[in-house]
């Protein structure tokens, strides 16, 4: 179900997206969504090259196997 958000945003920021979401011919609100989800969906995952580079270096996949097993067992520490 679509949720209702505020925000407050400077002039210049206003304005900014409001030109970008007119140069795409979408609203305000649906250029919001889809900018933040194609942020979101390009920062969170690695592409094919990225992932074939990560998954080639041994010593780091067994690095991150380990961290997972200590989180999963609760064997770390949280620093500030």
């Amino acid at each position: 179900m679509p949720k209702t958000i505020t925000i407050r945003l400077d002039d210049e920021t206003y304005n900014l997206i409001r030109s970008a979401a007119e140069g795409q011919m979408r609203s305000i609100a649906n250029y919001v969504e889809y900018a933040t989800i194609s942020h979101l969906t390009e920062e969170a995952f690695a592409s094919d090259e990225e992932m074939e580079q990560i998954m080639s270096d041994n010593e780091l996949v067994q690095t991150l196997k380990k961290a997972r097993t200590d989180v999963r067992t609760k064997r770390y520490t949280v620093v500030q």
